[in-house]
């Protein structure tokens, strides 16, 4: 018996689809427009081809904030995802503390981000900070507006703060879909915690983990906020990442040229880098 596929949906999703697709093609035509062209203001342009993009590639600023860029993603990756495993592993399935974790895990999620850029800052000055005035007392030199490496370590452990509760409960929610048969077989043969985690909660919680990945790779590779409010990109650049770098090209010195070139190289490094991940994620699955 043949099913006729009702098509009257799509009347309700194209207003959606234009509107989606007007606020996207338009600025992004606007930036390729800039990214080929020149101007020295009173609206008048100069055709430069691909010069700035040969500019930027060979540029030691650029290279040197793209490589600031992925330390950091690698770092963010390396914590937040295994940290947000564990974490979940130790949360209730069931009891009334299902949903006390569940809010505790969720609060640090709705925090917006220019104010947890602001509270950090607060938080780990030297002078009136608790975080800096902790360490301090231990007998280590701390303060992040002076120090690179104290700023790293600040940032890193902000956007650990912020963002570890989006794997957390991704991972829960993969756990919790795990039936129980699942582990009354494995405790009838005897595997031990470790071959639990390994055989049955792990290629359980892969879509998820897949999802979280993916989302922590674009968000910690285009962060601008945080560490913009938290530090400003110092001392010096050393927490200039791509995106501050972007926005003092674009609006600090107007290179409009060079920022919109900027753009288009950091949204296909953005482009071509996720779906590396995703390709590679799901692999295994499609065999």
């Amino acid at each position: 018996m043949n099913k006729t596929e009702n098509q009257r949906a799509w009347f309700f999703v194209a207003p959606v689809l234009v509107l989606v697709a007007f606020n996207a093609l338009i600025p992004l035509m606007t930036v390729v427009n800039y990214s080929v062209q020149e101007t020295f203001g009173n609206n008048v342009f100069f055709w430069q081809g691909v010069g700035w993009f040969e500019q930027l590639l060979h540029s030691e600023r650029f290279q040197a904030a793209l490589g600031r860029q992925i330390v950091f993603t690698a770092i963010i990756l390396a914590i937040e995802i295994p940290l947000g495993v564990a974490i979940a592993l130790t949360m209730p399935r069931k009891g009334p503390w299902v949903s006390v974790c569940l809010v505790l895990m969720a609060l640090p999620l709705l925090i917006p981000w220019n104010v947890v850029g602001a509270m950090w800052n607060i938080f780990a000055l030297p002078e009136i900070g608790l975080l800096g005035r902790a360490i301090n007392a231990l007998g280590i030199d701390y303060n992040m507006t002076q120090q690179p490496l104290a700023a790293w370590f600040t940032t890193i452990l902000m956007d650990v703060w912020h963002w570890t509760s989006l794997v957390v409960l991704l991972a829960y929610a993969g756990l919790i879909s795990i039936p129980d048969a699942y582990y009354q077989a494995a405790e009838i043969d005897g595997a031990r915690p470790w071959a639990v985690f390994r055989y049955i909660q792990l290629p359980k919680m892969k879509q998820v983990l897949t999802i979280a990945i993916l989302l922590r790779f674009i968000d910690s590779f285009m962060i601008y906020t945080e560490p913009f409010v938290l530090t400003g990109g110092g001392p010096g650049n050393a927490t200039t990442f791509l995106s501050i770098d972007l926005v003092k090209v674009a609006l600090g010195q107007f290179d409009l040229g060079p920022a919109a070139a900027m753009s288009l190289i950091y949204f296909i490094m953005t482009l071509l880098a996720s779906w590396v991940f995703y390709t590679v994620m799901t692999k295994n699955d499609a065999r």
